[in-house]
């Protein structure tokens, strides 16, 4: 017989791909990998209701019913179940005591990952933190370990401020150089290593590698999703970062092979010119 927490998931990744119209086997399990950083591929997140009972949207949403403890898709307002993976959707009105709006992070991209690029980038910087919260080095060079990140980094012994054991997407950061001479532009100085990414490239878009796989050198890597600038990241630096670098934060990537990473190391994805 299914648990609770068992039900709880099944009805959550059915509800999630109703919503998407996908089959329900492309949704990750929670052994499998994150909810959150598996939708984050693909430019979504769950944004979750602060007063669900008296929420109203005139449009889908994932409503946890009260008493039940599963989820189900609720549409209109006043909301009514429209589709129940567990039970007999009935259409009337339900009370919820938790909910989700399924939402883009950035409006302006498509909810696919990137299908290809055209670019080959360069490397421009390769830093390095040893301890979370603590100024970056440059380098001339790095070792990057497979699953891990790059050897002497934070993230690479699972010590730097958003590790998480479990999470996809924390082993190597790039940013764009032009991102960084943009907000420059804008009247905020962001040197490459305030930046805090591990590698900060010129001539590639690195929104074309989330969901691909791309070479940096002979390191192969896997591009998990956008690496958003955060108030922490203001914090350690300067006023006006989070708001200027909104959606050109850089890119969060899985390290799939091990090798050197060197300053001049070309960054270039299959198909690319």
């Amino acid at each position: 017989m299914a648990s609770v927490d068992d039900r709880k998931e099944r009805s959550l990744r059915a509800c999630v791909a109703h919503v998407l119209d996908i089959d329900v086997s492309e949704v990750p399990t929670r052994r499998e990998a994150s909810m959150s950083q598996w939708l984050a591929l693909r430019n979504l997140g769950l944004v979750p209701v602060a007063s669900p009972e008296a929420f109203e949207w005139p449009g889908r949403f994932l409503g946890r019913k009260r008493g039940a403890s599963t989820w189900a898709v609720f549409f209109g307002v006043p909301p009514g179940v429209v589709y129940d993976p567990l039970a007999e959707p009935d259409g009337g009105e339900q009370d919820v005591d938790a909910a989700y709006v399924l939402a883009k992070h950035d409006l302006k991209r498509e909810a696919e990952p990137a299908a290809g690029t055209g670019g080959v980038g360069v490397v421009e910087v390769v830093a390095l933190a040893a301890e979370a919260e603590s100024p970056m080095e440059s380098v001339s060079e790095a070792e990057a370990v497979e699953g891990r990140g790059l050897l002497g980094d934070r993230y690479e012994r699972k010590d730097g401020t958003f590790s998480n054991p479990r999470g996809r997407g924390y082993d190597l950061t790039l940013v764009e150089a032009e991102a960084l001479e943009e907000l420059s532009a804008k009247g905020v100085e962001l040197s490459p290593i305030e930046a805090r990414r591990n590698l900060v490239v010129r001539g590639i878009m690195l929104d074309d590698l989330i969901g691909r796989r791309f070479r940096v050198g002979e390191v192969e890597c896997l591009g998990q999703r956008r690496c958003e600038p955060c108030s922490h990241l203001e914090r350690l630096t300067r006023p006006g970062v989070l708001r200027g670098l909104v959606h050109r934060g850089g890119l969060r990537a899985d390290v799939l092979s091990g090798g050197r990473i060197r300053t001049g190391d070309r960054v270039e994805a299959p198909g690319s010119l």
